[in-house]
């Protein structure tokens, strides 16, 4: 991959490469997926359900992309072992490593009928492991690789609730700020010890209509929520984020565009973080 070049279009171009997508069969991971592969870059979608992921894969053959979908558990070092040795065998080692798995429970969400106090631990302790040590493992298990080459390029899916804990998901707001946190750390850790050429940043997305959140968001005829009222009143953009919103930043990411860009957290989020709500 250039560091350099003089055409606007070579900046972005990542044709050739192959992209790991932790969580790739949900409905941020899949947009972000289907972005990649139209710019030309092989992908590996990873997710607990094979059915699901397999059936995410074809959707990206079928828009004419080298795409394979594997089960795999990123809260298992072994299982994350086992999806490289698959996808050097059948792709190419990873150039980039996309960590989309993650995602908050209702068991570990405080509500009328729910305090804090009534919250059940171990579907909290879930949920920071799905999020903060999914991403840690992938990045032990991918970096390597990245380490041994000398080059490669990670991006870690933040959160609002990360640079701003939000009320109701204590224990997702906590695991998301760690991940902002073990970003910087492991930019910094990969461009000291092993080579600058190896960059880790983070997309925080705004708030996003997904499966996981819409019992939060949307009311049963789908009108929105007084929580989704508020988001709505304090984001400038006006409206929920779409998938493809995300598209651009991720493609910057990836590229030779951000050669000198390392251990940032970019908000994509209609404005959200800049409002303070007058």
């Amino acid at each position: 991959m250039p560091e350099h070049s003089d055409a606007p279009r070579d900046l972005f171009d990542v044709r050739d490469r192959t992209a790991v997508i932790t969580g790739g069969s949900g409905h941020l991971g899949l947009a972000m997926a289907s972005a990649l592969v139209r710019a030309g870059v092989r992908v590996a979608l990873l997710a607990r359900n094979g059915k699901t992921v397999g059936e995410a894969a074809q959707s990206l053959r079928a828009q004419g992309g080298v795409a394979i979908g594997i089960a795999c558990d990123v809260t298992s070092s072994a299982s994350l072992e086992h999806a490289r040795e698959q996808i050097a065998t059948e792709l190419a080692p990873a150039d980039i490593l996309l960590n989309a798995a993650g995602g908050n429970a209702p068991a570990a969400t405080t509500s009328d009928t729910q305090s804090f106090f009534d919250l059940d631990a171990d579907v909290a302790e879930h949920v920071v492991g799905l999020n903060l040590m999914g991403t840690y493992r992938a990045c032990q298990v991918f970096g390597r690789e990245m380490a041994t080459r000398g080059e490669g390029c990670i991006v870690n899916i933040a959160s609002m609730s990360g640079l701003r804990p939000l009320t109701r998901i204590p224990a997702y707001s906590a695991a998301k700020a760690a991940v902002s946190n073990f970003t910087q750390w492991l930019a910094v850790h990969m461009a000291q010890e092993y080579s600058p050429r190896i960059r880790v940043n983070a997309i925080a997305p705004g708030f996003f209509l997904t499966e996981q959140n819409r019992y939060l968001l949307t009311e049963p005829n789908g009108g929105m929520t007084p929580r989704g009222q508020t988001i709505l009143s304090h984001t400038p953009a006006g409206r929920l984020g779409a998938p493809e919103d995300l598209a651009g930043t991720l493609l910057w990411l990836v590229s030779p565009a951000s050669v000198f860009v390392t251990g940032i957290v970019v908000p994509v989020d209609g404005g959200f973080s800049a409002f303070g709500g007058v």
